[in-house]
């Protein structure tokens, strides 16, 4: 190894075949150091309200991980903002401040939403950054309907299941300063797209979170290619675990459902709520090797690489080593 390869393998630089990698790699230990002095303001009551079913998040979890992050976003809310001030007073435009636009990409029952809500509930703490909105890809999927007349029922979640244009357009919309933009919303009891939007009113920042977040352009038939949603983003998180734990989470979660959401008489998935355990493990596996593994191997893990920052958890969720992209 030569000099150079030497020095770019102590950064954490070296790649594959000597290659240098953008990104930096740090454990847990060195990655919480970076925290230094901020500030902790979340209680184990915030924790069970922001903590999704499954996810074995502590304050601890929060202090070594969550708070560093949130402590590098300040940093990149904060140049962002000032890169584009230099812009407009380039262009000779009147400045306005831009909504920060953070993606959270990853696999079913990774805990990728609960890893927005942290994000959420920590930024909106913020002095310079009081409103924060977070909105989850699920309300632009197409509605149960449609999906039936194209055959994409059972490809929920795959990335030909979400009205892509419409997302684009929202994200667009919220970037651009609109005053407000209806956002769909889902509902995990019905299973399928509510009637009524919400209303998105000028956030400061806006966290998109989704399992397709992160997907590349599309190519035209002219050579070119479409506008991808992660132009938008100015910072983006995939939540990773090797697929044998993720398929795990699921499975735990499908058997504790069947106890709370599947018990309701109005869910869409209320049949499974009388299957014994043997029975919920065998569905939730057949629905792990169906369609959630198949879209995390060809659509949802191919997109890592194009993340800012990379969090990969362990056997027992708990996040053991981050990947932050440095070139």
């Amino acid at each position: 190894m030569t000099a150079a390869e030497e020095a770019l393998a102590r950064l954490g630089l070296a790649g594959d075949a000597g290659l240098p990698t953008p990104y930096v790699e740090l454990d847990r230990e060195q990655w919480s150091r970076l925290r230094e002095e901020h500030p902790m303001s979340l209680t184990q009551d915030d924790l069970a309200r922001l903590r999704g079913l499954g996810d074995r998040l502590d304050l601890r979890e929060v202090e070594d991980v969550y708070l560093p992050l949130s402590r590098l976003l300040h940093f990149y809310v904060e140049a962002v903002h000032g890169l584009r001030l230099a812009t407009s007073e380039f262009l000779g435009e009147r400045p306005s401040r831009v909504p920060f636009v953070v993606g959270v990409a990853g696999s079913v029952a990774v805990g990728k939403s609960t890893t927005a809500r942290i994000l959420r509930e920590l930024m909106s703490r913020w002095p310079h950054t009081p409103r924060v909105e977070l909105v989850t890809t699920d309300g632009f999927l197409y509605p149960n309907v449609e999906l039936e007349r194209r055959g994409l029922l059972q490809r929920k979640g795959f990335p030909e299941s979400y009205d892509r244009r419409s997302l684009l357009r929202f994200v667009a919309d919220v970037k651009s300063g609109m005053p407000v933009v209806p956002a769909p919303q889902y509902s995990h009891l019905t299973y399928d797209v509510l009637p009524e939007p919400t209303e998105v009113r000028k956030p400061d920042v806006l966290i998109v979170e989704g399992l397709n977040v992160l997907q590349p352009p599309a190519a035209r038939p002219d050579g070119g290619s479409t506008t991808a949603l992660s132009d938008y983003f100015d910072f983006s998180v995939y939540v990773d675990a090797p697929p044998e734990h993720v398929r795990a989470w699921y499975v735990e979660r499908f058997l504790r459902l069947r106890e709370t959401a599947f018990a309701d008489p109005q869910s869409y998935f209320h049949r499974y709520a009388a299957l014994s355990d043997d029975e919920a493990r065998a569905t939730a596996a057949g629905i792990w090797e169906r369609i959630n593994e198949p879209n995390l191997v060809e659509n949802i893990q191919p997109t890592r690489d194009r993340a800012t920052l990379v969090l990969t958890k362990s056997h027992d969720h708990s996040v053991s080593h981050i990947r932050l992209r440095k070139l």
